[in-house]
């Protein structure tokens, strides 16, 4: 709401500062630093709005955040920093910053409660609960200047009193019953010991509802009799004590947290490991989390002995109550070790099985000896690992044996020492580990011994006073592996053999082994050695490190055998087989028998028989030299010990055959001394036709002319002398070709006679061979069978002379005919007569076949062939003529009404208005009907263009009309793009255009058509008797906006809506917007009046365009004067009450009132108003006006009386602890506030069940009704929180009642 008599506020100048920014500009300038600023303070409000929703939708019950106090520290911190900052025209002054934080400060005290104005006459959901809040009141103001601190800084300043939830309803009254001091030792029952004479241990004391001034305990020793001559200490420890014992730990636990590694053990207890970490999930669970009313507290002790709780006070001098059981036992910690001096101490920790068993000998136990330490009766928890798998022991009942029967030992006995033997036995094979696990005293202290025994490492153990090791190795078992005596294993001459010495049975703790190996050559059957140069000997042979095999290289033939075996510490046994025998392999040898091969020419070869010695398969590997040639080593492969082998060459020459090496499955190449045999070898004759291979005939095609020619390979020794048979269809006849002196031989045959003359197929034969020798061998190998043809194949184009020529559509596939002679297939080679240079090819499969081609042009036959014989090309048909069907075009008229731009090749044509019609005149070509698709588009305000449309039109003239797109305003280009017809339809050919230099362009400007129309369709108010003349700058109502080329000529009328009378009037306008000025126009009734557009020209004198009747028409409102009448008559109301008034006018209205002598003005939006009063005292109506302060009354006799809203407050408003104990009573003091009688409600709830929490339910409620005073008292003796829920005077209440009314702001 506005104050109506404050004056304009201007915004203070920001003062000009001669210091820099603290940015420098170079860096960032002056506005770049101002826009960060202030956006940064723009998110800050958007933020504040946000937070601002959240806390006035919040519920009542909820406990919403300290909004206002966070926005109080956050607008301040930004005005510091701004101005810390000395930005250029946002560096303010120091009043300045200070009135902009009062401002943000009342600003925040707004929105989040601190300063409440009664808008909403305490109805909002936070109207009963904020905190520290104050109003604005006459009658109820601010009464101390803390009480207006607190509400500027919502409590960061306000005084130590408790002023409530509610400044009406403030105060609450708090009774609690006095509980019962108790103190209980070792509350969690745990067990101490001391590990050490210097560490020590903290006793836990839980204490409840107390807090403790002084703690006395006494210390009894252990064992302790009135005889002993002990003493019982009695020590008192005082507040400042135990705080310093608190302290010390915490301190330790802190050290503990941040140490890498653990304490020693002295240092601290298990207890003290419970509480080494407070937050942890641990402690956390192993014990309970304390009360409110509880606490802890711990006495330090550094000795053994019973600790007796004997008495804990408090401030109050009351002793607090101790609770059974009163007193623990504290000992020393039971310890427990191996004691020196044992076998296995002294090194004496590895054992061998027996000799020749696989089993321990008879000194398979081992005694050792334990040393115990605490209170009897002790108790030992041990066990032993043998290989990985453990075994656990427990032996109870410990104590020394000089304990009578008639002095048990207790509990409170003085610990003792005892030796005890234990007896373990080696009963298997691998590592043994003892280790005691823990011990156990009759306190129940147990000491874990082995807690960081590694698992995973047992064998690298040593002995150490809580544990033994013991190793238990098996006897090492060797022998040969894959030898023996019934399977020797072989020696090649020369070469050497492994033989493997396999372990059986071995640790590998007792590696590596030392093997004792003799050896013994072979002897005759008289025991002499056969071989003298081989002696007998032994040796030891080491293993290597990690390896449990060994090798033996034996490079002589004899008996290997294993002697001894011996580890590191034990001693082995030999098994079977150990004795390994090697047998010396003998190398392979042949006994070779040669023979010659002879024929009626002479020798033709040789033949060798072998009989083989050694280990199959046999590689024999020979040479065959030919006069003066290399060697020839050639292979051959036997797999028995007999064979036989056949050399026969297959030219002549002096030939010399040898053998050089002889392989088998144990040597390589073993030199081998055959004979050699040498022989001059004639081959017999042979001949066959060159290029036959296998049993199929070879066919030869002939042409032309009386002979074929026929190549014929011949073999053996020359000059040969050759018989030929040829067999035609009818008879056959024999040639022979004599003195031929070379290996191949170009035979001429001559076709018979009956073949040449008529054509047809004969065959040729081998029929015998003859060489230099005169033996004549018959031949049978495959013949050649002759084709013969006469008739060339011809090929030609089909049809006359005019005839050859097609016309086909663009890039479609043209087939010319063909007539060809001959067998097929065929291949042609042609050419286009414009293209000479390039030569294509087809294969043709039949006689009939086409050509099938793409491009246009002379095609011409070059070469045919058939699949026999080359032919000839018809002279008169080697010819076809291709060409294409041409694509239609379109052009513009001649006769068309246009510019030609030869720049770029556009026509212009004359300018039209919008909306008139137009054309151009198009000449086509092609076949009709014809399909034109063309492009159209606008000139853009940036430059470029934008495509409007891609229409496509038909016709089926070559002239046709092309209709123009005036419809829209602006420059209006046209481009053909696709021109179809019959042969080419747009349909079957959309990827083909017309190239962008042959499309015909043209373009055309349209003219807009002038237009008038009103920008807004809001009504006008004006008063009686004034002109029509804009009546605000600020505002736009009533501007009309004109299209079109200025300057314009504008008709308007106005018409009243009651009256017949008429005003018209023409203006120009200069400008493409205009507000309503008719200064020649008065008002003369009241009532709506009509003002229109009747006509509008402009430059281009085109015909106007109509616009929507509703834009060429406006409203005006012509009212007299506004009146107000509240709804309801009374006299007197409540601060927070919300009277309505009907307003009666045209919105909106001014309403003018008077608060307390103070004048306000408020605006109104609809009828009826809703006033909420937020003051005490008189509130009056003064004036009223519509229509943005216009046609303003006065008021006279509009007004009533606003009292405050009661409140009530128990204790003075503050927050009242009173302890009481059972049997007495508390009085509740109640101060009213108001203008008696007063009714006021109050109410008992169950205490919080937290520090700082709300009530808790609801246990009784009471009305108290008809108080003349202003004081109020009752006495109760129940427990609980008192406060005051609602309160009445003679006028109010508090909270008021919800009513259904509606409040404008």
């Amino acid at each position: 709401m506005s104050s109506g008599d404050a004056g304009p506020s201007t915004p203070s100048s920001p003062v000009t500062s001669r210091a820099a920014p603290l940015f420098p500009e170079r860096f960032l300038d002056a506005p770049s630093q101002r826009l960060y600023a202030l956006s940064f303070g723009l998110l800050l409000q958007a933020i504040k709005i946000f937070d601002f929703l959240q806390y006035l939708f919040s519920s009542e019950g909820s406990s919403n955040p300290h909004y206002g106090t966070k926005w109080l520290l956050v607008d301040i911190l930004f005005c510091v920093l701004l101005s810390y900052l000395r930005i250029p025209r946002l560096n303010y002054a120091t009043s300045i910053v200070a009135l902009q934080v009062l401002v943000l400060a009342v600003l925040d005290g707004l929105l989040f409660g601190g300063i409440r104005l009664h808008i909403f006459g305490d109805s909002t959901p936070h109207s009963s609960h904020d905190t520290d809040s104050v109003s604005f009141q006459s009658a109820a103001g601010m009464s101390t200047l803390s009480s207006i601190i607190s509400a500027l800084t919502f409590g960061l300043l306000a005084s130590e009193g408790y002023a409530g939830r509610d400044s009406h309803l403030a105060g609450q009254h708090i009774v609690r019953m006095s509980p019962i001091s108790t103190a209980h030792l070792n509350p969690y029952s745990q067990r101490f010991c001391l590990n050490s004479p210097s560490s020590t241990v903290l006793i836990p004391v839980l204490l409840n509802n107390t807090n403790p001034t002084s703690l006395r305990y006494s210390i009894t020793p252990l064992g302790y009799t009135e005889s002993s001559g002990g003493k019982v200490d009695s020590v008192t420890l005082s507040a400042r004590d135990l705080k310093a014992i608190d302290n010390a730990r915490l301190e330790q636990l802190q050290v503990a947290k941040t140490s890498p590694q653990r304490q020693d053990y002295d240092d601290y207890d298990d207890y003290d490991d419970e509480y080494a970490n407070d937050d942890s999930g641990d402690s956390q669970s192993s014990l309970p989390r304390l009360q409110k009313t509880q606490s802890l507290v711990h006495i330090r002790l550094s000795k053994p002995g019973i600790l007796r709780l004997r008495d804990v006070s408090d401030p109050s001098g009351v002793d607090a109550r101790i609770i059974y059981p009163s007193e623990v036992t504290i000992a020393p910690c039971p310890q427990a070790q191996f004691v020196d001096g044992d076998p296995l101490a002294r090194g004496d920790n590895i054992k061998c099985a027996a000799a020749g068993l696989n089993t321990l000998d008879g000194e398979k136990d081992v005694r050792l000896d334990l040393s115990i330490f605490g209170v009897p009766p002790l108790s030992l928890k041990w066990f032993k690992e043998i290989n990985g798998r453990r075994e656990y022991f427990v032996v109870e009942g410990i104590e020394s044996g000089h304990i009578s029967d008639s002095e048990p030992s207790t509990p409170t006995s003085s610990p003792q020492e005892v030796r005890v033997p234990l007896t373990v036995s080696a009963e298997a094979f691998g590592a043994h580990i003892y280790v005691l696990e823990s011990v156990t005293d009759a306190l129940g202290n147990v000491e874990g011994l082995s807690s960081s025994w590694p698992p995973s490492k047992s064998s690298d153990l040593s002995n150490s006073k809580i544990s033994r090791s013991l190793q238990v190795l098996h006897r090492p078992n060797m022998a040969f592996k894959g030898c023996g005596p019934q399977k020797p294993a072989s020696l090649r001459t020369g070469s050497n053999v492994s033989l493997l010495i396999h372990t059986h049975e071995a640790d590998d703790l007792d590696s590596p082994w030392d093997v004792k190996v003799r050896y013994q050559p072979p002897t005759d059957e008289s025991g002499k050695s056969i071989n003298k140069r081989l002696r007998p000997w032994q040796q030891i042979i080491h293993t290597l490190p990690g390896k449990r095999d060994l090798n033996v290289d034996a490079d002589a033939p004899g008996d290997y055998t294993i002697v001894d075996i011996k580890g590191k510490y034990c001693d082995g046994d030999v098994l079977s087989p150990e004795t390994c025998t090697v047998v010396e392999l003998p190398k392979p040898a042949a006994e070779i028998e040669w023979k010659r091969i002879h024929e009626c020419s002479g020798d033709t070869g040789v033949s060798a028989t072998l009989v083989l010695h050694g280990t199959p398969p046999f590689h024999v590997y020979h040479r065959m030299q030919r006069d003066k040639e290399p060697a020839r080593e050639l292979v051959k492969t036997f797999h028995n010990s007999r064979g036989e082998m056949t050399l026969q060459p297959s030219q002549s020459g002096h030939y010399i055959y040898s053998f050089s090496h002889l392989s088998d499955a144990n040597y390589n190449r073993v030199e081998l001394k055959g004979p050699t045999i040498d022989q001059v070898v004639h081959p017999l004759a042979s001949a066959n036709f060159a290029g036959s291979s296998g049993r199929e005939r070879m066919v030869i095609n002939s042409c032309s002319g009386d002979s074929v020619d026929v190549d014929v390979h011949l073999g053996g020794t020359g000059p040969w002398n050759l018989e030929l048979q040829l067999v035609g269809p009818k008879d056959s006849e024999t040639i022979s070709f004599s003195d031929i002196n070379t290996s191949r031989r170009r035979l001429q045959i001559a076709v018979p006679k009956d073949v040449n003359s008529e054509g047809g197929s004969f065959d040729i034969n081998l029929v015998s061979v003859s060489d230099s020798s005169k033996c004549k061998r018959v031949l049978s190998v495959p013949g050649v069978t002759v084709n013969v043809r006469k008739v060339k194949p011809t090929a030609k184009f089909y049809g006359r002379d005019s005839q050859r020529r097609l016309v086909t559509l663009e890039t479609e596939q043209a087939s010319l005919p063909l007539r060809l002679t001959g067998d097929g297939p065929w291949r042609i080679k042609y050419r286009i007569r414009d293209h000479p240079e390039q030569i294509f090819s087809a294969r043709l499969e039949s006689a009939n076949d086409y050509l099938r081609v793409r491009e246009k042009g002379v095609y011409e036959i070059l070469e045919v062939s058939d699949s026999r014989c080359p032919g000839t090309v018809l002279g008169q048909g080697s010819s076809y003529e291709v060409d294409w069907v041409p694509r239609p075009s379109a052009a513009i008229s001649s006769n068309t009404e246009a510019v030609y731009e030869p720049y770029n090749g556009t026509y212009i044509l004359p300018p039209v208005c919008e909306g008139q019609g137009g054309h151009v005149d198009f000449d086509l070509t092609g076949r009709p009907p014809f399909q034109i698709m063309y492009n159209i588009a606008r000139a853009g305000e940036t430059g470029g263009t934008k495509l409007l449309d891609q229409p496509t039109f038909n016709s089926i003239q070559p002239r046709t009309r092309f209709q123009l797109h005036t419809s829209e305003p602006g420059r209006i280009y046209y481009e053909v793009k696709q021109v179809g017809d019959t042969a080419y339809p747009l349909s079957k050919h959309k990827g083909v255009v017309i190239p962008r230099s042959d499309r015909p362009l043209f373009e055309q400007e349209v003219l807009i058509r002038p237009s008038a129309r009103f920008a807004s369709s809001s009504r006008l108010s004006y008063c009686l008797n004034e002109n029509l003349v804009p009546q605000d700058k600020g505002i736009s109502d009533g501007t009309i906006i004109l299209q079109g080329t200025p300057p314009f000529e504008l008709m308007l009328s106005v018409q009243p809506l009651a009256g017949a009378e008429r005003f018209e009037q023409t203006v120009t306008v200069h400008d493409s917007t205009w507000r309503l000025d008719l200064p020649a126009f008065t008002f003369k009734s009241v009532g709506p009046h009509q003002v229109t557009i009747e006509a509008v020209k402009d430059a281009s004198r085109c015909e106007q365009t109509l616009p929507d009747p509703q834009e060429r028409s406006i409203w005006v409102d012509v009212a007299e004067s506004a009146a107000i009448f509240p709804l309801e008559r009374r006299e007197h109301f409540c601060v927070g009450e919300v009277p309505q008034f009907q307003l009666e006018g045209i919105p909106p209205w001014t309403i003018g009132y008077r608060v307390n002598g103070k004048v306000y003005m408020q605006e109104a939006k609809q009828s009826p108003f809703a006033f909420a009063q937020q003051q005490a005292g008189e509130f009056k109506i003064t004036s009223i006006a519509q229509q943005q302060k216009m046609c303003k009354s006065a008021v006279t006799d509009l007004s009533f009386a606003v009292h405050s809203l009661p409140s009530a407050q128990v204790g003075h408003g503050n927050r009242i602890f009173q302890d009481i104990h059972e049997g007495d009573q508390a009085e509740i003091k109640f101060s009213l506030i108001g203008e008696p009688p007063f009714t006021f409600t109050y109410q008992r709830s169950e205490l919080s069940t937290r520090k700082g929490g709300k009530p808790g339910k609801v246990l009784e409620t009471h009305t108290a009704t008809g108080i003349t005073t202003h004081e109020y008292s009752i006495f109760s003796s129940l427990e609980g929180v008192w406060t005051v829920t609602s309160i009445s005077d003679r006028y109010c209440r508090y909270p008021p009642v919800q009513s259904d009314r509606v409040l404008d702001k």
